[in-house]
């Protein structure tokens, strides 16, 4: 009959529970739209000369970068601030999870009255909340999740920051190789300049011809001071992204490395190494979590707490010598509110579908940086193709104009024609080479590949 009586009153019970479970929760499932929306990226265009590689140090290696990315991961403000949220989120999680741990208190007070004896008395509680609906295992979750997320952005901010620091030391050598060919062009100038002096004096030249020479040379002097400053300008970019305050000696070479060219791979397994987008699908998972628990908010809630008291006319004997115990269980539900629960239910399965909006505009992003990246490099690469033939002929043809211009069958205009077109297009390779380069570091950034540790 105990059984049977009790089956009777389990049973309610047990209906209520799998009825909670059922309708209170989120309406959306956020959870499997990014693999659906993974699945409708097309495959990327084909690139030819490529290289296996799993990180973005095997891009090209260098002794000098790796002292400077290292020196960064340490000094980097930035970086360290997302460091210290990291350590932010791991205590938050210990926080969320003290609410599944019992709670244990202590007590000891002692009054003293007038006509009165001395009166001690000490209290020990436990207090325990049932987890019935799962609502404090769905918070811890989501808090764990919110540890993996900014794992995931702490990688994301490293990896970016690892790129820049090599796309800004590709630029230094860019730079410098840019002021040397203008310190040739200028060099070039002025030996016109002095060419033509002497022919003048000699009265085999025009004057126009000696301020077209001078015009030329100040020109191109201050375009060779404006280069300049614009690699000081970038040195102190550099040293900012390594977070170094004092002055930094670089080591800069005088030739670009060799950078790989990373295999683009398929689409869905490229993009699902990105840490952004990883972080983006935690955001979502820890935002469906609290929702969860939101909705289960709504729901009764049960917990114990046993005591032990003891009262005594001296602090010794009241120190828990003969005490009483209680002990008390409770079930609360939230009658009403004024619908302040189902309104933060409802806040909180809104805050999914914005995380996973949030994720769309990451994988949207991630989507056109790669397709741009791959663009660039079959762009860039044919441009350089036609600039070095460019640059080839104008080579040989500023050669027949300096013989021609000698022998007197050309004026200086054209001479100083086919010059500034051979400096120019020496320059514009030397840029078209940083931009190659550094497209590839680009795209190895967009198609998920981190720094090593």
């Amino acid at each position: 009959m105990l059984n049977k009586s009790l089956l009777k009153r389990s049973l309610p019970l047990s209906f209520l529970i799998l009825t909670a479970c059922t309708t209170f929760g989120p309406t959306q499932d956020f959870i499997a739209q990014p693999d659906q929306d993974l699945e409708q990226v097309s495959t990327w265009k084909s690139l030819e000369n490529t290289t296996d590689v799993s990180t973005l140090n095997e891009l090209f290696s260098s002794p000098q970068i790796d002292e400077l990315l290292q020196q960064a991961f340490s000094d980097n403000p930035g970086l360290q601030q997302t460091l210290i949220t990291l350590d932010i989120r791991r205590a938050q999680l210990q926080q969320t999870s003290a609410a599944q741990r019992p709670q244990v208190n202590a007590s000891f007070n002692g009054s003293r009255q007038e006509d009165a004896d001395d009166s001690y008395s000490s209290a020990l509680s436990i207090s325990w909340q049932a987890d019935l609906w799962g609502k404090l295992s769905d918070r811890s979750q989501a808090a764990s999740l919110d540890i993996a997320e900014q794992e995931m952005l702490l990688q994301s901010a490293r990896d970016s920051l690892a790129a820049n620091i090599m796309t800004s030391w590709l630029s230094l050598i860019t730079q410098q190789r840019s002021i040397a060919i203008q310190q040739e062009r200028v060099d070039c100038l002025q030996q016109n300049e002095l060419f033509i002096l002497q022919r003048y004096r000699n009265g085999l030249g025009l004057l126009e011809d000696l301020d077209s020479a001078r015009s030329s040379l100040a020109s191109a002097q201050a375009d060779l001071i404006a280069q300049q400053e614009g690699f000081q300008q970038q040195y102190r970019s550099l040293k900012t992204l390594v977070g170094q305050i004092s002055t930094m000696d670089i080591v800069i070479p005088e030739q670009l490395p060799e950078v790989n060219l990373a295999t683009s791979g398929l689409p869905k397994q490229s993009l699902a190494r990105r840490p952004d987008l990883k972080a983006a699908y935690l955001a979502i998972e820890s935002a469906n979590s609290e929702a969860k628990a939101a909705y289960k908010d709504l729901l009764p809630s049960f917990s114990i707490e046993a005591m032990l008291e003891d009262v005594a006319s001296s602090p010794r004997d009241a120190l828990l010598v003969s005490p009483i115990w209680s002990l008390l269980g409770q079930l609360t539900a939230p009658l009403y509110q004024g619908g302040a629960l189902r309104a933060a239910a409802e806040i909180a399965e809104l805050e999914t579908a914005l995380s996973y909006q949030k994720y769309r505009d990451t994988l949207l992003t991630a989507v056109n940086e790669v397709e741009d990246a791959i663009g660039q490099e079959q762009s860039l690469v044919k441009q350089q193709q036609f600039i070095e033939t460019a640059l080839a002929s104008a080579q040989n043809n500023l050669i027949q104009y300096q013989q021609n211009y000698r022998t007197g069958l050309i004026d200086i205009l054209d001479l100083l024609s086919v010059q500034q077109q051979t400096y120019d297009l020496e320059s514009q390779l030397n840029t078209n080479q940083y931009d190659l380069l550094a497209n590839r570091i680009t795209l190895g950034l967009a198609l998920g590949l981190e720094i090593s540790q």
